[in-house]
């Protein structure tokens, strides 16, 4: 009996020295992976600015002077078809008048109709001109925006850059923007 004694007793002191160097092992775990949890935050912090992109790019002064040319371009055309508003107008106010004869409120009415379809025609028209332009134009200016974007986070060292509109709250001094704009500028002088 004696001998069992001896080795239960060596048993439970065993299994006690088992039980502290497991928990020495966890705690040492532990402390390691904190310390390089700590240094890899430490050691890369999240670089991060704002743009409001369709900003930087109405900003732009190419796109300043693609929207004046946009403007000469189609003044001919907007005034005809000011012209025609107010044509329509002026049938209107004679349809309305007292005393208007019925032949005269019948070809009214049927000149009224008419240029109500050309002026139709010549806005779906002119809309549909300006848009695809305009969508060329803003198409090639959004791309070479983020060629710039792209190079001023390089040289700046971020790494991310989020758009305003995707947004809740930012410091207005993440804010590159009117950066993006001058580089912009630079990059690609209005012609």
């Amino acid at each position: 009996m004696h001998v069992s004694l001896i080795i239960d007793q060596y048993m439970t002191l065993q299994n006690a020295m088992h039980f502290r160097l497991r928990s020495i092992l966890l705690l040492i775990s532990a402390s390691i992976a904190t310390v390089t949890l700590a240094r890899a935050q430490a050691i890369a912090p999240t670089r991060v600015a704002i743009i409001n992109a369709q900003k930087a790019v109405g900003d732009t002064q190419e796109i300043k002077k693609a929207q004046a040319a946009l403007e000469a371009k189609y003044r001919p055309r907007q005034q005809e078809i000011d012209a025609l508003q107010r044509d329509l107008q002026n049938i209107q106010q004679q349809l309305n008048a007292p005393n208007v004869a019925p032949e005269r409120a019948a070809q009214l009415r049927a000149d009224g109709t008419q240029k109500q379809k050309r002026l139709q025609r010549l806005s779906e028209d002119l809309q549909a001109d300006v848009n695809n332009e305009r969508q060329d134009i803003l198409g090639r200016s959004g791309r070479q925006m983020t060629e710039v974007v792209k190079k001023l986070a390089e040289e700046r060292n971020l790494d991310i850059v989020i758009d305003i509109t995707n947004t809740l709250y930012f410091k207005p001094a993440l804010d590159i923007t009117a950066d993006a704009t001058a580089a912009y500028d630079k990059a690609y002088p209005a012609r």
